[in-house]
């Protein structure tokens, strides 16, 4: 088996992934540790500060998360990996909130999953 299609595996049965909080502390036991950012070079691995394009970016899931009175508490979480295996999530607002340069590097990625949780 593929790491992509182990990764959809395992993404495809989280169970409790209905708080921001819950679904992070469930993707670093699945070995998403790192922390990702977009700058103006590229998706940034916080660790080694090495940047990679979105030819070499994978998301494996995405989820959504929307404040409960708050507009402004609207995320969204990507479960990543990355070409050389580095593995992580990179946390952004969406909306109105949402950061310019991390909108225009998603829509560059081609390889975009959503997995849904089988119960």
């Amino acid at each position: 088996m593929s790491n992509h299609n182990q990764n959809k595996d395992i993404l495809a049965n989280l169970d409790d992934m209905t708080t921001l909080s819950a679904c992070t502390t469930s993707l670093v036991k699945r070995g998403y540790e790192e922390n990702f950012t977009v700058d103006s070079k590229g998706l940034k691995a916080q660790s080694t500060e090495q940047h990679y394009k979105p030819s070499q970016t994978h998301i494996d899931n995405f989820y959504r998360f929307e404040g409960a009175s708050d507009p402004s508490d609207n995320a969204v979480l990507y479960a990543i990996h990355t070409d050389d295996g580095k593995k992580g999530m990179l946390i952004d607002a969406y909306g109105a909130e949402s950061s310019q340069e991390t909108d225009e590097f998603i829509k560059q990625v081609k390889d975009i999953e959503k997995t849904r949780s089988e119960k």
